[in-house]
């Protein structure tokens, strides 16, 4: 075993190549049938001419970093897939396909706001990691591939995550109707509107998640995001979507009820999907005073770390101001950062995607393949050290 891994040793071309290959091919497949597989919302963001040159740089990466890796003798079948993804999705027209305008449909897959996030967190947050690391470490990590298979669920899904909350909220704030504070709200200026939504919107998770946490049926559904043993961008991402409509619904009844600007709640849309990524991030900077205001990587890494005395602490995802105010705020010693993450019990959460998204409704409270769980290591060099 330790022969054939010396003979054919990981290569960061090849696992590129199969990324870029792979994003390339359901890059195409969008332009086949944008009907079906692309965002309406999110088509809007950006141009045709964008995607066909993201498209066009995804290809030829592919292929010449694939090449790269077998002419090496690299991770070949890695390299190949990449190769092969590429070199069809340019039969399937590449970056020159044609497709008719887009009619309106009802429902759609955000395959493209899959894509395209993917490729630009991976490109902004991977080179940062390995510059300023908790704990250096390869992005490829144990259980890298639950968590992407979390991240590509939440976003492909995306338009049916919008219709549900939207429902649901609106379903709600149609029972309460508040003209006179509307209206006052609706007269301050928009980041002053800004700022108020962002305060009673955290309010409003920081509840909800301590919830999570207190309740054993809410706890079933959230130890799954708590169960990654390694904080990295890619480790928020792993949340049910149950919970995704959940803690959306939550957060977003009360902006709606309160008659917030749609550019004030927009705003925080966008603060929260940021700063979600930013606070699982394996970023060790010191933020110093701005602890005390904002979430940052090390107030929310010690909100995941296997401590006793952090289980009931950090519930805030934007201000340490709600958790000072809910009693449960913690801030660690300057420069300490937690030794593990994870559940307190890891037995009690499964490793996989596929079992975590059954573990809430399963009888059993332990299993014998759980997060965290070591395995032989001729399975761990077959698996690439994933999952």
């Amino acid at each position: 075993m330790t022969a054939r891994m010396e003979r054919n040793p990981r290569s960061w071309f090849a696992w590129l190549s199969a990324g870029l290959g792979l994003s390339a091919l359901l890059g195409v497949l969008c332009f086949h049938f944008p009907e079906l597989l692309t965002s309406r919302d999110f088509r809007a963001v950006y141009s045709e001419d964008f995607a066909r040159r993201l498209l066009l740089f995804g290809l030829v990466m592919a292929f010449a970093l694939g090449t790269l890796a077998i002419l090496r003798n690299r991770n070949k079948r890695v390299a190949l897939v990449g190769v092969g993804s590429a070199a069809l999705a340019v039969l399937l027209g590449g970056a020159t396909v044609h497709f008719d305008p887009i009619e309106s449909t009802p429902f759609s897959l955000g395959l493209d706001w899959f894509v395209i996030s993917l490729f630009f967190s991976a490109l902004v947050f991977i080179p940062i990691e390995r510059m300023l690391p908790v704990r250096s470490k390869s992005p490829l990590r144990p259980e890298w591939r639950t968590d992407l298979a979390y991240f590509f669920m939440s976003h492909v899904l995306v338009q049916f995550l919008l219709i549900a909350v939207t429902a649901s909220t609106s379903a709600i704030a149609a029972l309460a109707v508040f003209p006179a504070l509307k209206a006052a709200i609706q007269s301050w200026p928009v980041w002053l509107q800004f700022l108020l939504a962002v305060l009673v919107a955290d309010m409003a998770q920081a509840l909800l998640h301590r919830a999570y946490h207190k309740l054993p049926w809410l706890w079933r559904f959230h130890a799954v995001h708590h169960s990654s043993r390694h904080m990295d961008w890619l480790a928020g991402s792993r949340i049910r979507l149950v919970e995704i409509v959940l803690t959306r619904s939550a957060v977003l009844l009360p902006l709606v009820v309160l008659g917030f600007s749609a550019e004030a709640v927009n705003g925080y849309v966008i603060l929260v999907g940021l700063q979600a990524v930013l606070a699982h991030a394996n970023l060790r900077t010191d933020f110093g005073w701005l602890e005390y205001l904002l979430v940052t990587p090390r107030y929310h890494h010690w909100h995941h770390a296997r401590h006793i005395d952090y289980i009931d602490t950090n519930y805030a995802i934007h201000l340490p101001l709600v958790d000072m105010l809910m009693g449960t705020f913690r801030r660690p010693p300057r420069g300490q950062w937690p030794e593990e993450y994870g559940v307190m019990k890891l037995e009690t959460v499964p490793r996989g995607f596929w079992a975590q998204g059954l573990m809430p409704f399963s009888p059993r409270k332990v299993f014998a393949d759980f997060v965290g769980r070591e395995r032989p290591a001729a399975l761990q060099a077959d698996r690439g050290h994933g999952d």
